[in-house]
Parts: structure tokens; sequence; C-alpha cells
């Protein structure tokens, strides 16, 4: 054979061997893919699902520490607006007003005293007496017997303001049963302005207009309202600055009238 032929095909098919060392040549795989047959294995299907929240994109722990974070703020705004103490139905008295204090505190009249009478000797020489709105003379010399209630106070004084239902139905009350209110009003412009805030709320008792101040010095009030408890002797029962609720009333009231009420 010519050594420059080519060789043969080898009718195998198998590569030919290698000129310069002798040795076959490894099977050069076909450039197209083989055809799949049954007994192929196939390739393992790995498509995984999609992980989902509790509530969209949200999981369980995550809910839970939002919800206990919203419980804490809720309970931190509930602290610090809450009010201090109890403030249930038996913590809630009702305000009670206070005096109206038009001086300094003094020294002054004392349970047990007699009490003065509504007629002094002015420093001038002049006398002066207590009348009411009517110009009638008012004399605790008249009501003896009787149990009185001497109420100072003022038109414009808040707290004597709010006493005057009080006085009025303790009038109403307690009349029949010898009880006798002076209410002297003191620090007035005129006594017109008076009798406007008696007629205004039908004040039943005596009213009597101080524009001078001199019962309530003779007196020595220092706040408005003040109230002397009389009883039937004269004498002070008791003293009270400031304006009563009506079992205030009633205690002083019921200690002072005649034949022991």
């Amino acid at each position: 054979m010519d050594p420059g032929a080519a060789a043969p095909d080898s009718p195998t098919g198998a590569a030919a061997p290698d000129a310069a060392t002798g040795a076959a040549a490894p099977d050069v795989p076909p450039t197209e893919d083989a055809p799949r047959t049954e007994d192929s294995p196939r390739r393992a299907f790995t498509h995984q699902r999609q992980k989902h929240g509790v509530i969209g994109p949200f999981g369980g722990r995550q809910i839970a520490i939002g919800v206990l974070l919203v419980v804490a703020v809720i309970v931190g705004l509930g602290a610090i607006t809450a009010p201090l103490g109890n403030t249930g139905a038996l913590a809630r008295p009702n305000p009670r007003p206070t005096p109206f204090l038009i001086g300094p505190a003094a020294q002054g009249l004392n349970i047990g005293d007699l009490a003065p009478d509504f007629e002094l000797r002015r420093s001038d020489g002049s006398t002066f007496r207590l009348t009411d709105l009517d110009g009638h003379p008012v004399s605790l010399a008249d009501l003896r017997g009787k149990a009185v209630w001497v109420n100072f106070w003022a038109s414009w004084c808040p707290p004597c303001q709010a006493e005057t239902p009080i006085l009025r139905q303790a009038a109403e009350t307690y009349r029949d049963r010898g009880l006798v209110i002076v209410g002297i009003s003191v620090q007035e412009t005129n006594a017109a302005d008076v009798r406007a805030y008696a007629e205004k709320y039908s004040l039943g008792y005596t009213v009597a207009a101080d524009l001078a101040g001199d019962i309530f010095h003779l007196y020595r009030v220092y706040a408005l309202p003040t109230q002397f408890f009389i009883d039937p002797a004269g004498r002070i029962s008791s003293i009270v600055q400031g304006p009563l609720d009506d079992a205030g009333v009633a205690v002083r009231v019921e200690a002072i009238l005649p034949g022991g009420g």
C-alpha cells in the first residue's frame, strides 16, 4: 500500500489510530443531541412554592410584636392621662364656694357673747340704726325669744350669690318654727342695687343695707358671707366664715330654735 495514501475507513466505524503515536483517537460525540428515549432519566422537578405571611407579607412573629407595641402605647397613654387619686363616685364631692376675703383676718366676736344690737353711736356723735329696705328699724332686742340667723353678704359676691337659694329655702322651712333671717348687705354703692337683687331672687326674709359698714365693723367681719347664729337669749351660738350648704344650715338652725326645735 502506498504510505501516502489515506487509510481506508474501518469497517467497524472505529477511529483510525494516530499516525505519530499509533494510539487510537478517542470517540468524538456527535454534535447534535441524541434523541431522548423512554428509558432516559427525567430531570427532577425543583419548583418551590412561594412563602406567604399570616397577613400579606407579615408573619406571625411580626404581627405579635406589632400588637405588643400598640398595647404598650395605649397603656402608657392611659397612665399619663389618668387623674391621680380615686375618681369614683365616692371621691367626687360637689365643689363648694369659699369665702370672699375683704380684709385681713382679725379676732372677732366669740361664741357665747351677747350679740351686739344693730344700733351704735358714731365717732361724730350721731346715732346709726340699721333699717330694712323699707326703712323699718331692725333690732335684736325686738327679736328676743326667736332664733336669729344674721348673714353678712353682698350682691356682687360670688359665694354669697351661690348661697342665696339656701337662705331663701331656710326662711320658708323654719319661719313657722321661730327662725328670723336678717341679711345685711355691705360694701354696696346704694340701697337700690340691694333692693333689685332681693326682688329679682324673691328673698322673703329681712334684708338691710349697711352702706357705711357700721354693723359690718361692729361685728368685725372680714369675709363674705359671714354667718352669726343667735339663740333666743340673744347669745351667739355659732359663727361661720363662708357659705353654708343645706346640711350645715340644718345643724346650726336646729340648735337655736326656740324650745329646742
